[in-house]
């Protein structure tokens, strides 16, 4: 009797969590199209208001462009500067550097055999010792076959040249599972440990950077890297963020691939002088030791590169930040030659990023209870992540959609209305103020790039700087739009939900 009443309650409290937790995942969705439909239907039914409105939310905008071009200014400048930093005797400074290991986990799946070599020639080029070095290549068991002719290829022409190459394969089907990135980074993990202790290895003294199979790294990444991780304070207590850049095809790719992979970057860039709000994103690095203490990468979400953070941030009771490297690492841009396609793989690929909105319900199920966390360090992230997915769902929508509907609406006796007439001039001016800051970071732009090869055309850098006037169309078409599909998936949920998409690569 008295198990059959316990669980009872057990079944009971666990429908209670999943209902506040399906609230929680509803939530951000709902809000999102609660604005848009409010927005149109004040257009519709007090179309004054809504011209108040969307001045106010130009303004805001064009504030919103200037403010975060001071902190991207800001982080240019520490890139620049940290380019001419001599990393490699700044790493030889540091005491006992020489007992650490890098491991470097590299997840794959279905990648082509030149994609992967690639990756290792760059790794080959950084000035770091490679005896120091533990490659880890992850292939998935539905791309078995292939992936073992590429590893043992790789593994024969790069043999001795590491302190050891490990490849591993990650089984299907395992229960509590989501095929990805984020269940691949656990098996390499769980694989790795396992490897330490085989080899009697201390895990204290393990740095792993968690990359995308096409992350080249900057030659002195390591060096600066080992440098930060050994005077920073605490190091177990770190994710290092570099700034990614999309700089590997860059030369080849069309100009609406550019401009959305560059709107990334400077967005992690005025992130990046943030470091107390900061997120890690893509590639990144930590110690091995706290990710063996959360339990690895979670295995049953798409997102797993920002959760990781997360995991630490609430298993540490706050005890956990994101270290800015202006030392950066470079990635492919998602063009694969044929426009449409590539365009198509675009939007998957930020389709896939604004499912990072599962972030939000996780947060408020696990980080907002803990009550050993600050409470303003709890509100910071939250509200970053919160208002981070908001505006990018519905921010470019609302100036697109506010912009004309209210004076379009408006009846002639509205018209006469000294505002309604001069709306269009003053709308058109604040944008236009808006799209100096954008052409600004434009100019940025060129300090970035890499070196242009012999057989591309000088006229590039003109088609690079006049590119920009596409940002508006991008951050609707691949900005706002996808967001808010996946947002709506989230609210919906079932068979709606996003499983882990695979950018292809070329």
């Amino acid at each position: 009797m008295i198990k059959t009443l316990l669980k009872f309650l057990r079944l009971k409290e666990e429908k209670q969590d999943y209902i506040q937790f399906r609230i929680y995942e509803m939530f951000p969705g709902f809000i999102a199209w609660f604005t848009l439909f409010f927005c149109v239907l004040i257009s519709l039914v007090k179309p004054l208001w809504g011209i108040y409105f969307i001045i106010v939310l130009d303004v805001y905008w064009v504030i919103r462009i200037w403010y975060l071009f001071i902190f991207l200014v800001g982080s240019w400048m520490k890139y620049m500067g940290a380019k001419k930093i001599d990393w490699k005797s700044k790493r030889l400074g540091c005491n006992n550097w020489e007992n650490y290991i890098h491991l470097v986990a590299l997840p794959t799946y279905k990648e082509p055999y030149k994609v992967v070599r690639e990756t290792f020639d760059k790794l080959m080029e950084c000035e770091y010792p490679k005896d120091k070095m533990i490659i880890a290549l992850g292939g998935e068991e539905g791309d078995r076959e292939n992936f073992l002719n590429i590893a043992n290829q790789i593994k024969s022409e790069f043999d001795g040249k590491f302190r050891d190459i490990v490849i591993s394969v990650h089984p299907r089907g395992i229960q509590g599972e989501i095929p990805g990135k984020g269940s691949n980074m656990y098996h390499i993990g769980t694989q790795m440990y396992k490897y330490f202790l085989e080899k009697n290895i201390d895990i204290s003294k393990v740095i792993i950077s968690m990359f995308d199979i096409e992350t080249w790294p900057d030659s002195n990444y390591f060096n600066c890297l080992t440098y930060e991780y050994l005077t920073c304070g605490n190091p177990e207590r770190y994710s290092y963020q570099p700034l990614v850049l999309f700089n590997n095809n860059v030369w080849k790719s069309n100009p609406i691939i550019r401009v959305v992979a560059h709107s990334t970057t400077y967005w992690l860039l005025t992130d990046l002088s943030r470091a107390e709000r900061l997120f890690t994103f893509s590639s990144h690095s930590m110690s091995f030791k706290a990710l063996v203490e959360v339990g690895f990468h979670p295995r049953d979400i798409v997102t797993e590169d920002t959760r990781i953070f997360l995991h630490c941030l609430n298993h540490f009771n706050g005890n956990y930040r994101v270290r800015p490297i202006y030392t950066p690492v470079s990635m492919q841009t998602v063009d694969v030659g044929s426009f449409f396609e590539s365009l198509k793989n675009q939007y998957i690929q930020i389709r896939r990023w604004g499912w990072g909105v599962e972030h939000f319900p996780w947060m408020m199920k696990k980080l907002v209870p803990n009550k050993k966390i600050l409470f303003s360090q709890k509100f910071k992230y939250l509200f970053n992540q919160a208002e981070g997915t908001y505006s990018w769902a519905t921010l470019p929508l609302l100036i697109l959609i506010m912009g004309r509907l209210p004076i379009f609406i408006a009846d002639k006796t509205i018209h006469y209305n000294v505002m309604i007439h001069n709306a269009p001039i003053l709308l058109e001016r604040i944008m236009n103020f808006g799209l100096v800051g954008i052409f600004a970071v434009a100019f940025l732009n060129f300090f970035l790039l890499p070196k242009k090869p012999k057989n591309i055309s000088p006229l590039i850098y003109l088609i690079m700087f006049v590119q920009w006037v596409l940002f508006p169309f991008t951050m609707i078409i691949f900005g706002s739009i996808p967001a808010l599909e996946a947002q709506t998936r989230l609210m919906i949920g079932g068979k709606y939900r996003l499983g882990f998409q695979v950018t292809k690569k070329t």
